[in-house]
């Protein structure tokens, strides 16, 4: 199993930037795939997640309404559009992949396979 981050850089404040995690060897039909990240000394934290039916999504408080997640199926990548950055999400995002239930998408713990990450600096 792969799981292959990608499309961090270096954007501006209020600047947009889509990130994409393109799997190999298991299917985003059958696992929830999450975006985590994780700042210069701090603990790594949940950002956004896409079920395996597709149907449901979740965001952390800190980027509802900024970010959107979504998936195509051909491609077995998932995306995540992230709008309106800000400083403090400078960070590494790392994709995951799990069986994660709703009541367990937010935690890193729920998720088996874990992406390289991919580097994001939003300056101000």
């Amino acid at each position: 199993v792969q799981l292959q981050a990608s499309g961090g850089g270096l954007v501006q404040a209020g600047g947009s930037l889509r990130l994409s995690c393109a799997a190999s060897g298991l299917s985003i039909t059958q696992y929830t795939v999450g975006w985590f990240r994780q700042a210069p000394g701090k603990e790594r934290e949940f950002v956004s997640s896409i079920r395996w039916s597709g149907g449901s999504s979740y965001y952390s408080d800190s980027v509802k309404g900024r970010f959107i997640i979504s998936r195509d199926t051909a491609k077995n990548t998932v995306f995540l559009q992230m709008n309106t950055l800000k400083p403090e999400g400078t960070a590494i995002y790392y994709c995951a992949a799990g069986r994660a239930i709703t009541s367990t998408v937010r935690q890193s713990n729920a998720y088996n396979y874990w992406g390289q990450g991919t580097l994001v600096t939003v300056s101000s």
